[in-house]
């Protein structure tokens, strides 16, 4: 697959990618007159010196995702340019407006996650993406794209990838993921149009994470953010410093999660991460497995009481095939055929890169 045409983009980029140095400022969105906002501004930095790959890193892909958010715009207050070798361009809030709601979406209603390739003559969020997609994605390396499960479930603190046919990117994809030193990798499909997806249809390494979720992020998860994404870019060559990896750390070797499902089955994947296990009732959801745990075929992982009828026995949700439960909705308000859970089959490492 081509790249989009990077000619035809309305948006406007105030970095010179060929400039050395720390340049910062904002890319300049036009009107939306699907909210009447007069045109959002999306803060952008780029920190270069000498040669060496370009690393793109993002975070605020939907706006209530905060640790990301919080590792981008540190990494932009700490790095400085002479500890940079090549390029390393930081979107740390994608999607402003929402960040500042505590909303997934944007105001239209838009998810910009789905919206790639885009479309420089399509609505705001997708020219957006067409610009991630024709002039940010064709100038890079790497692309790591900083995630959580938002203010309403929590997902393992991890860092995972889709996994590409391509056998050299997936290993150099896989080699890169590991060195956040998450105890948890997990596999999503390649099929779909996200902004990952995209990424690895141009031939990038592509890293993307989840960081628990919730109102509150647990001070551990931020320390994961912030030295899981310095070791990845020391580890892709972009950044001074010493590797590290969980041997070195004295931990044990993670654990990989294969979260691509075809009816239950590794396979083609559902449309989103928690999209495999709904709610088959309205009701409140009490959760009876911790998320990370190993869950056996027909376990209940949780429960839905009813909110009119006390009397009324709960409705168990229970695993589909032994794995790991790896995220689960927690705000305990549910409505029929709302997203629950994730769980995914472990795999082996070597299977992964044998065959993908």
């Amino acid at each position: 697959m081509g790249n989009p045409e990077a000619g035809t983009s309305r948006i406007h980029n105030p970095i010179d990618f060929g400039k050395t140095g720390r340049q910062a400022g904002h890319l300049q969105l036009p009107p939306d007159p699907t909210t009447g906002s007069a045109g959002e501004r999306v803060p952008i930095v780029c920190i270069a010196n000498g040669s060496g790959p370009t690393v793109l890193v993002s975070a605020g892909n939907h706006g209530d995702e905060y640790a990301g958010q919080l590792a981008a715009l540190r990494l932009i207050r700490d790095i400085e340019p002479a500890q940079v070798s090549g390029r390393i361009i930081v979107v740390p809030i994608i999607s402003t407006e929402a960040s500042r709601a505590n909303t997934r979406l944007w105001p239209s209603g838009a998810n910009f996650n789905r919206s790639f390739p885009g479309n420089p003559d399509g609505p705001v969020i997708e020219q957006l993406a067409h610009f991630f997609s024709a002039v940010l994605f064709p100038e890079a390396d790497v692309v790591i794209d900083m995630h959580s499960s938002g203010r309403d479930g929590w997902i393992e603190p991890c860092s995972h990838m889709c996994v590409p046919k391509d056998p050299v990117q997936r290993k150099a994809m896989l080699e890169a993921m590991e060195m956040w030193n998450s105890d948890f990798h997990f596999f999503y499909t390649s099929a779909g149009n996200y902004l990952p997806n995209e990424a690895e249809r141009q031939g990038k390494i592509v890293v993307t994470t989840e960081f628990g979720g919730g109102t509150r992020i647990p001070v551990a998860v931020q320390a994961l953010a912030w030295n899981g994404l310095v070791n990845v870019l020391r580890h892709v060559g972009v950044l001074e410093g010493e590797v590290v990896t969980r041997a070195s750390l004295g931990l044990p070797p993670p654990i990989f999660v294969d979260c691509r499902y075809d009816n239950g089955s590794v396979g083609e994947a559902v449309s989103g991460l928690m999209d495999f296990i709904k709610a088959p009732v309205a009701g409140l959801l009490e959760v009876l497995v911790e998320t990370g745990t190993p869950v056996a075929e027909g376990q209940p992982i949780g429960r839905i009481w009813s909110h009119l009828d006390p009397t009324r026995q709960p409705v168990d949700i229970t695993s589909p095939f032994e794995g790991y439960l790896m995220g689960m909705k927690t705000l305990p308000v549910v409505e029929q055929g709302q997203s629950l859970a994730l769980i995914g089959r472990q795999v082996d490492r070597s299977d992964v890169l044998a065959k993908g």
